[in-house]
């Protein structure tokens, strides 16, 4: 399990050098309390600021030599207690330069690298329930994890993703910068599920603007906000609540519509929906004629066409088939 660290950098840079100075000051206390075993072989003579000296080089060195421990307590002082602070204070120092310095230059290095190899990859706004699942069945259907790329501010709910493979960024989806980062631009398509419409719609709009040809997704739970959703630049819109209450309904017309409707949606289903271009060998013949699968309805010009229309009587250039096909 993983949480958002609860100390801010700068508090946490605090408490390091403080637990420093602390070691520090024990190692400054046992010097002062027994300088009488310590022997200064420049004057003779142990004053404070000769123990400070003596103290603040035994902690970060092994010493000079002007000032040595001569007595046995003195020296297992050292052994056992100079010894192992001076392990710590360098394992703080270390610690710190990597956690400030070293880590962020290589997550730097490392988030560059990752930019350069994206490129028709989905990207996911917003991790909740709706997100996980989304990404789960993208992974199920065969899509490399490391072509998801998962944003979101959460920092526990980016763990999750990148447990599951994904690529994870965290960032606010509707910032400018946070997008470019993850490269909508080259994007294959954005799913936008971000647990409130307005943020939702938000996220739509700046992708839109940064991508004006990348397919958006997006999940809009009322209904009055799906119109808004589509202005802002979204392909699909969908109501989960509306969604489940279309199986529901549909199960009261017969106790097999609703099972034959989630194995169209499911991954291991027998049936599945496909969308296509019409080919060639296909243009001037029906709906009915094609081999892949069963024809349900065309789109034209943006509108879409039901089986049964005179139009589909003949198929055009152009034509995008949506069919119910086997799954292999």
């Amino acid at each position: 399990m993983r949480q958002r660290p609860q100390l801010r950098p700068w508090v946490s840079l605090l408490l390091r050098v403080a637990l420093a100075l602390v070691l520090i000051g024990i190692a400054l206390a046992g010097h002062w309390f027994d300088r009488d075993g310590l022997r200064d072989n420049v004057d003779g003579k142990i004053s404070f600021v000769d123990v400070l000296y003596f103290t603040t080089v035994t902690v970060t060195t092994v010493g000079f030599g002007d000032i040595v421990p001569v007595t046995d307590q003195a020296r297992l002082f050292d052994t056992f207690i100079v010894t192992p602070i001076r392990l710590f204070v360098w394992l703080i120092f270390l610690g710190t330069a990597y956690d400030f310095v070293l880590k962020r230059t290589w997550e730097r290095y490392r988030m560059r690298g990752i930019q350069r190899t994206l490129h028709d990859h989905v990207v996911v706004a917003g991790f909740n329930d709706s997100g996980m699942e989304a990404v789960r069945e993208l992974i199920v259907r065969g899509l490399d994890p490391a072509r998801i790329v998962v944003v979101d501010e959460d920092a526990a709910a980016l763990a999750c993703a990148v447990d599951m493979g994904a690529t994870t960024l965290e960032g606010d989806a509707t910032r400018n910068a946070v997008l470019e980062a993850a490269r909508i631009e080259q994007a294959e398509c954005l799913i936008v599920a971000a647990g409130r419409d307005d943020t939702a719609i938000l996220v739509v709009l700046t992708a839109r603007r940064l991508a004006p040809d990348v397919p958006i997704s997006v999940i809009i739970r009322a209904d009055d906000n799906e119109p808004l959703a589509r202005q802002a630049g979204a392909n699909v819109v969908i109501n989960p609540a509306s969604f489940a209450g279309l199986l529901l309904a549909g199960s009261t017309r017969g106790p097999h519509i609703a099972d034959y409707m989630t194995d169209l949606a499911a991954h291991d289903g027998q049936v599945a929906l496909k969308e296509r271009a019409v080919t060639a060998g296909e243009v001037g013949h029906p709906l009915t004629a094609i081999t892949t699968g069963i024809g349900l309805r065309i789109y034209r010009g943006g509108q879409a066409i039901c089986f049964g229309d005179p139009a589909t009587a003949a198929l055009q250039a152009g034509d995008i088939v949506v069919e119910v096909v086997k799954r292999a």
